[in-house]
């Protein structure tokens, strides 16, 4: 099933997919009077606890790719439902316009009025997740979404709860930085040693974690450094993420890459040491409440068609 829509002749009530916003921060309204806000029960029987998932998309000056990275969301089939959260990080080449057009499929998208930092930006998101399960999408285009539903399914299966999708040397990836990727795989060794885990990428995006999870950690990077923070926070926990192989395309820096390999490189490292030598942050047990989530369309529709979004009220 696809990210965003759903045509369905099973539903009859209808529930708020947007929670209420920050008093910094604003919610562009979806439109109203072109689409009608029905709900579908959802009814699996997989044994366990239902899966939704909530994709948190921090944009900053992504004019040149937003576009195609929330049609690329929209176009995969996903074996559980899916919402997209889209944080607009006082982006100032344009990006807010393109995301407004959007308004009208379901997305919920965020808008704060000056850039705060990605970490920033990924927290205000995930403020706004109401699936049993978040994961960051950048806009870049450098990680595909159809990644995706093969690292839902060890937690669809009942296998784990953590999941990340690791990016390896000379498997579907390209990684234009020789200096990032060995910045990277070196981090990654230090945070093996200081946790006694056995990662291959720490510092891969693609990090499918309960909401509670995240919720409950005490994160205060704003900046790049919380995908370092994240990662240090549940290993220290105690966590261990089952691994799942996923495509990279790297982009350098001329195309728009941001990362700057030795200064982030420097803030990784203290923040895997202050970490380590902090108290763990409790992690509550996984519930398995009520929660409103968006039901996929059908995967006949692909690009280009319109987007009729079906908000889903979960009950377990």
């Amino acid at each position: 099933m696809a990210a965003g829509t759903l045509d369905t002749s099973k539903s009859n009530s209808k529930v708020s997919v947007v929670a209420p916003p920050l008093s910094e921060e604003r919610i562009l309204p979806q439109s109203s009077g072109e689409r009608p806000l029905t709900s579908t029960e959802l009814s699996f029987d997989r044994g366990h606890k239902m899966t939704e998932l909530s994709i948190v998309m921090p944009v900053y000056n992504e004019a040149a790719t937003i576009v195609r990275a929330i049609n690329r969301v929209l176009a995969v089939d996903y074996p559980c439902p899916v919402e997209l959260i889209v944080v607009d990080d006082g982006s100032t080449d344009g990006t807010l316009p393109l995301l407004r057009s959007f308004t009208d499929r379901g997305i919920t998208i965020v808008s704060t009025p000056v850039n705060r930092g990605k970490g920033a930006a990924v927290i205000a998101g995930v403020k706004r997740a109401s699936g049993t399960h978040v994961m960051i999408l950048d806009a870049d285009l450098e990680y595909s979404p159809s990644d995706i539903p093969s690292m839902l399914q060890p937690v669809i299966d009942g296998v784990t709860d953590h999941v990340f999708g690791t990016r390896i040397f000379g498997l579907n990836t390209r990684f234009p930085s020789y200096r990032l990727a060995i910045g990277g795989r070196f981090l990654t060794a230090v945070a093996n040693v200081l946790f006694d885990c056995c990662l291959t990428d720490m510092h891969t995006c693609l990090k499918l974690i309960p909401l509670q999870h995240f919720q409950a950690l005490m994160l205060s990077q704003n900046g790049f450094g919380l995908d370092t923070e994240l990662t240090a926070k549940i290993l220290r926990a105690g966590v261990r993420p089952y691994e799942v192989p996923i495509t990279y395309c790297g982009r350098t820096s001329e195309e728009g890459k941001k990362l700057a390999w030795w200064s982030d490189g420097w803030r990784s490292l203290a923040i895997l040491f202050s970490t380590r030598l902090g108290r763990p942050d409790a992690l509550p047990a996984a519930t398995t409440d009520n929660v409103r989530v968006v039901v996929p369309m059908p995967a006949a529709h692909r690009l280009g068609e319109r987007f009729n979004v079906q908000v889903a009220n979960a009950a377990l």
